[in-house]
């Protein structure tokens, strides 16, 4: 009896040592339920055959302006010389059926991502463009967009926000009686970005 007792302490501890011991499994899935997410977008209308003549959009995900960030050495830390994704979870998108001059630099047509670039000393920002199809050969994650070739960029103004943006909010505006001229604006916490879109409609 003791042999049998004994043995089954011996199976027990090697049991339990073996699922200790087990790997974790190499590839886990996240995420699958809705998350927020905002599109800004421009269309454009023929009265004459009341049909859309074009348009562009650009889609993004809303993260929430922390307090930490108001500390300018936190900010500058997570920012200077960096690439910041503009926006949470997966990629934030332009999409544009027109070609466009943005910040002076032309957007041929086609579907981009994007993130924001910052200078070294801090006093630069730029939009930054990448080609999806490269993103999607290398499997990136936009987590990892310091990873991403950049395709190119345009320059962006700073301004000083009136009131904080608690959510990431990136708006296009544009006067009634120059629609051609739109100017996009990215705001979030303390930070305001804007650069002037040149929108090449056809006449």
């Amino acid at each position: 009896m003791k042999i049998h007792s004994l043995l089954a302490v011996v199976m027990l501890l090697f049991t339990l040592n073996a699922g200790g011991q087990q790997q974790k499994p190499k590839i886990v899935a996240e995420g699958g339920t809705p998350d927020d997410r905002a599109s800004a977008r421009v269309l454009y209308w023929d009265t004459q055959a009341n049909a859309p003549a074009g348009q562009f959009a650009i889609d993004y995900g809303r993260p929430v302006w922390k307090k930490e960030y108001e500390d300018s050495a936190t900010f500058d830390a997570r920012t200077r010389g960096k690439i910041w994704r503009m926006g949470s979870n997966f990629w934030s998108i332009l999409d544009t059926q027109f070609p466009l001059s943005i910040g002076g630099k032309k957007v041929p047509v086609g579907f981009y991502y994007l993130g924001l670039h910052r200078s070294e000393e801090g006093s630069e920002w730029s939009l930054v463009f990448i080609d999806p199809a490269r993103v999607r050969k290398a499997r990136l994650d936009a987590s990892r967009i310091e990873k991403a070739p950049v395709e190119f960029e345009a320059l962006m103004s700073i301004t000083k926000a009136e009131a904080p943006t608690e959510k990431l909010t990136i708006t296009l505006s544009y006067p009634k009686g120059d629609i051609k001229h739109v100017t996009m604006r990215v705001a979030w916490g303390n930070l305001v970005l804007s650069a002037p879109i040149e929108v090449l409609v056809p006449e």
